[in-house]
């Protein structure tokens, strides 16, 4: 018998055994050694002595001030910007009425509701018409509109350019290897490095403000439409191509005649992550002086308002919502071909409906200037009956939440930090080293070498274990719930496909909107920090469980009944099993959004590597941010690692 780890073989004729410990051991017998014997240890495997750490920062602020003051960069970004802000200097004025340029005024709300109420009836029939008008109608009763409008007159900037720029690139990276190869440890890092990462360099080269934030966005969300389009292209079967071909389609028509059309639907799903994307950095881009629902909602959380920031992210949710479902319905809208012998009018019936449509909302708005825009006066609140409301849970909950802060902050919480803080940076490299060494080999085990020396070698490691602190704590606690509910859920049809629906609407939520639940329950404290980290990190768990074990082929499972295994057996002995590699694809993202949710949450009040980037933000300390964003982009390219080398692993050993 083999344990793990561990190697027998056959030693001379007289069948004597001999034991040879495998490296993973002796690497991770060597860290518990070092764990052991701390007190003999010297200060220089303790802690990285100061001598030794090594000034990336500066470096990087060297680098930036030669690109600013000697190569004069920043007269091309604020060149750059100029067109940016241009350009929403016309949305802002035609959304929301703000003094430039074309000078029409606001469009009215109730014609913009009418729009993307017709829309949304065109790709997918009343119900989402129903929802993305009536979220529009929401937003303006709400008196919400001109917050609303502020983002909104970004995302309609920043998704054409985010498009424009992930579609090129996306074409360079399929048609040039050389060329994929170097975008993809680029976009790897990219889609790790958590948003405050982008704020800062782009507020040194533009500065504050909607052009700001609309850059920034830009950058944030072009990687996933790059990675899409390299993929649809892929996919075109080779007989579309050769069909182009034998139509006698030049390189030129081939691509945007045939290749693109051909890769329609991954491309769609690109612009469904970047309009996605895009929602979720404008929220955040608050911190950075751009207005709209996102400055709102800080300023009223920052205030303790319930009631109001409620209202507020009731509309960012219905808004990341409707713009979710209706760009996921346009990817999966098939193009209509009328007769060719029908007339103008019946080919452009849904048209001409729109046309009337705007004409009477116009003059609606002309008539009654309640459809133009809801005065503050005039605007619904629902802020009184909800504070109201949560003062009465909160007082109902109390000496539950109460017992429940005072149990994870004295017996969970601060243990487990102070045990991560106390153990000697030279230990926890080996043993990362010893657990890559054990899932991938030598090659795992560098990697993970390569991802933690230098987060030793910044000065921030004891920020590094804070911060991996929450999330081993707020991940395990999501697993235990996430699995079960998953594992519930995967038992019936209809709760599976109903389950599924529902993490899709979690995770089209901005993360920003899960703090006004556990602020309200906890207070401003580590608690409430890791219970936000806890409800955004369960959706991916459940989600891929529920896939996961709906995936197991039948023939196994009606195997193992014909076996006569149990439920229970069944379950645990053979649908988990074939299920664990899809589920590590959720236990993945789990880690990677509890990053993303530790580093949003800093401004609750925490001590981990998101205080610190937002302490370099306010003092625009590029080479400071850079660094704290490098960390946890390490951090969750390193659980990626290890989680799909183990993933790959396993489902080999599956034949799946």
């Amino acid at each position: 018998m083999m344990g793990p780890g561990i190697i027998t073989k056959q030693a001379g004729a007289g069948g004597a055994r001999r034991m040879t410990t495998s490296p993973a051991a002796l690497i991770a017998a060597f860290a518990l050694a070092l764990v052991a014997f701390k007190p003999m240890l010297p200060a220089g495997l303790i802690r990285l002595p100061e001598g030794m750490v090594v000034p990336f920062a500066d470096w990087i602020n060297a680098v930036f001030d030669f690109l600013r003051d000697d190569l004069g960069m920043t007269q091309l970004t604020r060149w750059v910007a100029s067109g940016v802000e241009a350009a929403l200097d016309v949305t802002a004025n035609l959304l929301y009425g703000r003094n430039r340029w074309p000078h029409l005024g606001a469009i009215p709300w109730v014609v913009i509701a009418l729009t993307v109420g017709m829309a949304g009836y065109v790709l997918r029939g009343w119900k989402l018409a129903a929802l993305t008008g009536g979220t529009f109608v929401w937003i303006a009763v709400m008196g919400q509109w001109k917050w609303a409008m502020e983002t909104l007159s970004v995302i309609v900037v920043a998704t054409p350019i985010s498009v424009a720029l992930g579609l090129g690139l996306g074409i360079l990276g399929w048609r040039h290897g050389w060329f994929e190869k170097l975008l993809n440890p680029v976009l790897n890092v990219a889609q790790s490095l958590p948003h405050f990462a982008y704020m800062i360099p782009v507020v040194v080269f533009v500065g504050v403000g909607p052009k700001s934030g609309a850059i920034v966005t830009i950058i944030f969300s072009v990687p996933p439409m790059i990675r899409m389009t390299m993929l649809g292209l892929r996919r075109v079967s080779p007989e579309i191509i050769e069909s182009g071909l034998m139509s006698g389609a030049n390189r030129l028509q081939l691509m945007t005649r045939v290749r693109l059309p051909a890769a329609r639907t991954e491309i769609l799903v690109g612009i469904n992550q970047v309009i996605m994307q895009s929602l979720a950095m404008v929220v955040l881009a608050s911190f950075i002086g751009m207005p709209g629902l996102g400055q709102k909602l800080l300023q009223l959380l920052q205030a303790l308002k319930i009631g109001l920031s409620f209202e507020i992210g009731v509309t960012i949710v219905l808004l990341a919502i409707a713009l979710d479902r209706l760009s996921k319905a346009w990817s999966l809208h098939q193009p209509d071909h009328p007769e060719p012998s029908a007339g103008w009018a019946r080919r452009n019936r849904m048209f001409l409906w729109w046309i009337g449509l705007v004409i009477g909302g116009f003059l609606l708005a002309h008539v009654i200037p309640y459809f133009h825009v809801v005065e503050r006066g005039q605007a619904l609140s629902l802020a009184s009956p909800i504070d109201a409301a949560v003062n009465a849970l909160i007082d109902l909950v109390k000496p539950l939440t109460e017992w429940l802060r005072w149990f994870l902050i004295t017996w969970l919480l601060i243990p487990l930090r102070n045990g991560m803080l106390w153990l000697p940076y030279s230990a926890v490299l080996l043993a990362l080293a010893a657990i890559g060494w054990r899932i991938g080999g030598l090659r795992s085990a560098v990697i993970c070498l390569a991802f933690f020396v230098p987060i030793a070698l910044s000065g921030w490691w004891d920020r590094a274990m804070i911060t991996i602190y929450t999330i081993c704590t707020a991940v395990a606690l999501a697993l235990l719930v996430g699995v079960p509910l998953g594992i519930w859920a995967a038992r019936n049809q209809g709760r599976a496909t109903r389950m599924l629906l529902l993490c899709d609407t979690f995770q089209t939520f901005p993360s920003f909107i899960y703090l006004i639940p556990v602020i309200m329950l906890f207070g401003v404290n580590d608690v409430a920090v890791v219970a936000a980290v806890i409800v955004f990190a369960t959706v991916p768990l459940v989600r891929y469980t529920v896939e996961g074990l709906q995936g197991v082929p039948p023939e196994t499972v009606e195997a193992a009944q014909m076996s006569g295994a149990t439920s229970r057996q069944i379950l645990w002995s053979v649908r988990m099993p074939l299920a664990l590699p899809t589920f590590m694809i959720g236990l993945n993202q789990s880690v990677m959004f509890a990053l993303f949710m530790v580093i949003i949450a800093a401004f609750i009040g925490t001590q981990d590597l998101g205080q610190e980037m937002q302490r370099a933000l306010s003092s625009t300390d590029v080479g400071k941010g850079l660094v704290l964003g490098f960390a946890v982009a390490f951090i969750g390219l390193m659980v990626d690692h290890l989680l799909m080398r183990w993933s790959a692993t396993r489902k080999a050993m599956l034949s799946l």
